[in-house]
């Protein structure tokens, strides 16, 4: 037995069943590379589903993140740290908003925008109490909390999780008419992912992100744009609602801001928003946590450097234009924008990921026809070439 065997027999005895893995194990990774315990090597073309924009081990983060560890990594709320005042202030500058309130996992953040929401709607909009709703898109994911799968129509997200979360409506994504005519006085805030991600890379019809965001403002409701997977890079911007123009009232960070080294997340609004909060109604213990916050400065040092949209930008226009071109008999449609695309099968992508992995390149599958495209934004051209035309020969089997 391997020792690629062993490790993946003592996953499959001792952990939950919730994840359904590609039949690998890494042991080493750099940059865009992959490494298992027999010393084969893989190209990353997922990036942890957007955590690892900047590479694997990338040189910058992971030097700041042992600076850090050399000085303090923890000292919960209780006290203020130097890393912390400025992390917020420099992570609200790029977000040209006001405060920030950082947390540790996409789901908590999440789960920080939905409370905002409710409070600032009671607090400033007036809503009579327990009267509050928000708005979300069939197709969404969010996170796996309670709360959050209480408003997914995903059945294997949902199901045998009730009773539900109440004060949720959803709408299909895409049309503004469904949700003008969801919303009401009551409405305290719409809930949006400007790309759908796990639904397959989904991009909403052009125009969709102002219309939602003229009806949050006629109707006095916060916009809340769950950038987590879609944000920090990834569509060739800092944030996929600047294809439109949009500024959202609430961000929603996540993944890509621990650099993958830490879980860090934050919500991002003006002080009217975020301000609603006092001491103990709300927290976290690793939430905005000295070496997380260490970790997120960094990265937002080198978002403003412009580099990794513009890569993202350019490499991306590439990829799409190399998956346009594929045949109609391999594959049904290509979704997505920058260095992120969802390539619609005519059958179940799953053996085509296998495929795929046995010729040297990691992706995955989601919603059972889709292999989502996702790599590292630090990888130089020839890689994705050579990565796509694996794609083209995995996808003729």
């Amino acid at each position: 037995m391997t020792p690629t065997d062993q490790l993946r027999a003592m996953s499959e005895d001792h952990s939950a069943h919730n994840y359904h893995p590609l039949p690998i194990v890494v042991s080493e990774a750099d940059g865009v590379w992959l490494t298992d315990p027999e010393g084969r090597r893989y190209l990353d073309m997922l990036a942890a589903y957007s955590a690892v924009n900047f590479g694997h081990r990338n040189p910058r983060l992971t030097a700041a993140a042992k600076r850090q560890l050399d000085r303090v990594t923890l000292v919960s709320r209780a006290f203020d740290h130097d890393q912390f005042g400025p992390f917020v202030s420099e992570l609200a500058e790029l977000c040209g908003k006001d405060m920030v309130l950082p947390m540790n996992s996409g789901a908590e953040a999440v789960e920080t925008a939905l409370k905002t929401a409710r409070k600032w709607g009671y607090e400033v909009k007036g809503v009579p109490a327990d009267q509050a709703n928000i708005i979300t898109f069939e197709g969404n994911f969010h996170g796996r909390t309670t709360t959050i799968i209480s408003f997914s129509t995903d059945p294997d997200a949902r199901d045998s999780y009730g009773p539900y979360t109440p004060g949720f409506r959803t709408v299909p994504y895409g049309d503004a008419d469904a949700l003008k005519a969801a919303m009401d006085g009551s409405t305290v805030g719409v809930l949006i992912e400007p790309i759908q991600g796990e639904a397959g890379v989904n991009v909403p019809p052009s125009g969709f992100l102002r219309a939602v965001r003229e009806l949050c403002t006629a109707n006095g409701s916060l916009m809340i744009a769950d950038e987590i997977q879609s944000g920090l890079g990834r569509t060739g911007t800092t944030f996929a609602v600047e294809h439109e123009d949009v500024v959202p009232d609430v961000y929603i960070l996540g993944k890509a801001l621990g650099g993958g080294i830490m879980p860090v997340s934050a919500v991002v609004a003006d002080q009217d928003v975020l301000g609603v909060f006092k001491p103990g109604q709300h927290g976290s213990t690793f939430g905005g946590n000295p070496l997380a916050c260490a970790i997120g400065r960094e990265v937002v040092a080198m978002l403003k450097t412009g580099e990794f949209q513009e890569r993202s930008r350019t490499l991306g226009a590439h990829m799409h234009e190399r998956l346009g071109h594929l045949p109609g008999d391999l594959i049904r449609e290509v979704r997505g924008r920058g260095l992120w695309a969802g390539v619609e099968l005519h059958g179940k992508a799953r053996p085509v990921s296998e495929r795929l992995m046995d010729l040297g390149v990691l992706a995955k599958e989601t919603h059972d026809t889709t292999l989502r495209l996702a790599p590292p934004l630090v990888i130089e051209r020839a890689d994705l070439d050579w990565a796509l035309d694996q794609l083209e020969i995995a996808l003729k089997g």
